[in-house]
């Protein structure tokens, strides 16, 4: 008799699903049940409503045409390298040599193969929460994580000072501006404090031992609200180049999430490390996709039209929801909140509904039960911070505006604000 046995491996067995699956798991479900329901929850474009740059498209279909179907080199495609280059130096001052940069299929294998760079089991890793998905790389290299509890009042940006008791014990930091999920950003004392928390400890440990290195992930800088600054580790102190890897692509800053084309910049030795772990993934971006974005990195001003108008319309949409948020709380006397827009496509806001009573009711008592109710009495799918490590009865959400019309939005919110005076 044939005996089955399925058991895997530790990592695997352990490692959870995003929690926000059970969230879209409910949204499936309604949806499959006929309701119509407004998902904001998406950190996506929708491409009907964002497409990406014209240019950018036709010079993939170019690509293509010209059978650019083979593989590319492992660092990425020089034309690509040298767009990144220009784009970097431009917008940011941040002045990379070629073989300092690397390209991938996206952001997420440049994270997880710094992560395998550079930590090793029983490292620590310092990242603030709510953050996106550190909690599971950590499992994946089976590192300690040492998570920061963020706070409203410094918009959901870590501090110096509760990374201190923990530094000693890291060999990673990763941050992340502007930030998924808040949409803040750091301001200049918070990153300077940061890095000279990394530079002293640095300084501090022997040339025999590892270094603590800092991830930051700014897929969203491209995204900011106007006169908002990217405050950069290597421009506020020369000696964090050393220590300073950076996650960065076309994805959101040019809505092609789908395209997967990342690239990461840093310490050469690091990042050809990192190549070398990208390499035995195959985690390469597609070559014609390469191509096409180093062209149109190149052009100064195509990058230019597209980023202003793409970003009076996503900011347009982000106001809608702040300014909702404000009535709400101001002229409605409700327990909402929210932060003022700053980068990214997400709008945070909070709704606090403890002991309110809903019409059939039932007495409202944690942030889950505050989202099910806008789920089903205003169709609105927002994400709570506990999917993202933080404390589960924090009553803030992320509202995602990527895949939404003006239209959509107004009437959206005008049914939240209807749903949340209807309790008492």
């Amino acid at each position: 008799m044939e005996k089955a046995n399925f058991k895997v491996g530790y990592m695997a067995e352990n490692l959870q699903p995003p929690q926000i699956i059970k969230l879209a798991n409910e949204i499936n479900r309604r949806i499959s049940n006929g309701e119509f329901i407004y998902n904001l929850t998406i950190g996506d474009f929708n491409p009907k409503i964002f497409p990406i740059p014209e240019l950018m498209k036709e010079e993939i279909i170019k690509a293509y045409n010209e059978r650019q179907t083979n593989y590319p080199p492992a660092d990425g495609l020089q034309g690509l390298r040298e767009g990144v280059q220009m784009y970097l130096k431009e917008r940011g001052g941040f002045d990379y040599a070629l073989d300092e940069i690397v390209v991938a299929s996206g952001g997420r294998p440049i994270i997880f193969s710094c992560y395998q760079t550079v930590v090793e089991k029983g490292d620590g890793v310092i990242y603030p929460v709510p953050s996106w998905n550190n909690p599971e790389y950590c499992h994946i290299v089976q590192a300690k994580s040492y998570m920061i509890a963020t706070k409203p009042e410094n918009n959901f940006m870590p501090d110096a000072n509760d990374m201190k008791p923990y530094i000693k014990d890291a060999k990673l930091i990763v941050l992340c501006s502007p930030m998924n999920p808040a949409g803040t950003t750091f301001s200049l004392k918070q990153l300077t404090d940061i890095c000279e928390l990394i530079l002293e400890e640095n300084y501090r440990r022997s040339d025999n031992e590892r270094p603590v290195y800092l991830l930051v992930d700014q897929m969203y800088w491209g995204l900011r609200e106007k006169g908002i600054e990217q405050h950069n580790p290597v421009a506020i102190n020369s000696s964090m180049r050393n220590y300073t890897i950076f996650v960065d692509g076309a994805s959101k800053a040019f809505a092609a999430t789908g395209l997967r084309v990342g690239w990461t910049y840093g310490p050469k030795k690091v990042v050809k490390f990192m190549q070398n772990v990208i390499l035995h993934m195959g985690a390469w971006a597609p070559r014609a996709e390469q191509t096409a974005i180093g062209v149109f990195l190149k052009n100064k001003k195509a990058v230019d039209e597209y980023l202003e108008d793409f970003k009076s319309k996503i900011f347009e949409r982000m106001h809608i929801i702040f300014d909702t948020f404000k009535e709400m709380k101001d002229k409605d006397g409700l327990n909402v909140d929210a932060i003022s827009p700053l980068g990214a496509l997400y709008c945070t806001v909070k709704i606090d509904l403890k002991g309110k009573k809903t019409p059939d009711g039932k007495i409202l008592d944690n942030p889950e039960e505050y989202n099910l109710y806008v789920l089903g009495e205003a169709k609105i799918a927002m994400v709570p911070f506990g999917a993202f490590g933080a404390d589960e009865n924090m009553p803030w959400y992320r509202i995602s505006v990527g895949t939404c019309t003006i239209e959509e939005l107004k009437t959206a919110m005008k049914l939240l604000r209807e749903a949340l005076l209807k309790l008492k």
